[in-house]
């Protein structure tokens, strides 16, 4: 049974919507414990008190804010639980918006929350999720979580709803740090097309089922062989180059791998590593079957040449 991290209402104008929140996601990542290089033993991460020179357990610390060099104030559970802010226990709904956020400071996403009503507040939950979808609105928050204010966006999701926390706008940084360069580029018609046709090729219906951590299955297979002492195979990394692409050529390759790809799994949307791939095998298949019928055009030949005369004996 998931354990709701977060206990508050939903605050719709003058309507109150008891809710939980749940997290909508896991990590699934593979995590390492840190060892002594000499002798392989788990090392301890220990609590230490410089001033009466121990170690302390975990239950002896207080939450604590440097206010000036040296100088701390201590926080209480208490003291969080009592700022003055009605986001403590509620999502505020501060307005609503189109779905389709073009605002930056909405598009970098922190966390993500399943909403669970509580019963008294089901059907006031059900008419803003029903309201939302229909217009096609996301409804922008505001909400205190693990001791943080945070905006939030709240949105239809199955039969629930999906409040996902978003950065604050100063805490986003300007792309003006980037060396993005000011050239002015000029595409020719026929590179257009052909990105087009490329794009046109990998484009189809999302469907998360179809991807998977790839990463962390090739890192467990690691794993597993280090673990019965069998040797790994290291992956061959891709040769660098510093000479310009053509890029009508690398265009042109492209769509037609897409497209061979795309044929061989039932018109669905390929990836750049599946057009490759694709590309390869087909280069492959080429050239077995190129070796094929060189070696049938040898045999046919050896058999329709004239056989021989034999040679006569000589008789004394």
């Amino acid at each position: 049974m998931a354990r709701a991290m977060w206990k508050g209402a939903v605050q719709f104008g003058l309507v109150t919507i008891p809710v939980k929140l749940y997290l909508a996601t896991e990590s699934k990542g593979i995590s390492f414990n840190m060892l002594h290089k000499a002798d392989l033993s788990r090392i301890q991460m220990k609590i230490f008190c410089p001033v009466e020179d121990e170690v302390i357990s975990r239950s002896e610390t207080v939450k604590g804010y440097e206010y000036s060099p040296g100088e701390y104030v201590v926080i209480t559970d208490e003291d969080l639980e009592n700022v003055p802010l009605k986001t403590v226990r509620s999502i505020e709904i501060e307005q609503f918006t189109k779905a389709e956020r073009d605002d930056a400071a909405v598009r970098f996403v922190k966390s993500a929350y399943y909403l669970e009503p509580d019963k008294v507040g089901r059907k006031a939950f059900h008419l803003l999720k029903s309201v939302l979808l229909e217009e096609g609105l996301t409804a922008i928050c505001k909400v205190v979580i693990k001791d943080r204010e945070a905006l939030a966006a709240l949105d239809p999701f199955g039969d629930t709803m999906l409040l996902t926390t978003l950065h604050w706008p100063d805490e986003i940084r300007s792309v003006d740090e980037l060396e993005l360069g000011d050239e002015e580029y000029d595409f020719k018609p026929a590179e257009l097309k052909m990105a087009q046709q490329l794009v046109s090729a990998m484009t189809g219906k999302f469907d998360p089922a179809q991807y998977k951590d790839e990463y962390r299955e090739a890192l467990e297979t690691i794993i597993e062989a280090k673990v019965e002492g069998k040797e790994t195979v290291a992956v061959e990394a891709p040769e660098e180059s510093g000479n310009l692409i053509d890029l009508m050529a690398a265009l042109e390759a492209s769509v037609s791998a897409a497209k061979a790809a795309r044929e061989a799994s039932s018109d669905k949307p390929v990836s750049v590593s599946e057009a490759k791939e694709a590309k390869e095998a087909k280069a492959a298949k080429a050239a077995r079957a190129s070796g094929s019928k060189a070696k049938a055009a040898d045999e046919a030949e050896e058999a329709e040449a004239p056989a021989k005369p034999a040679r006569k004996r000589k008789t004394a």
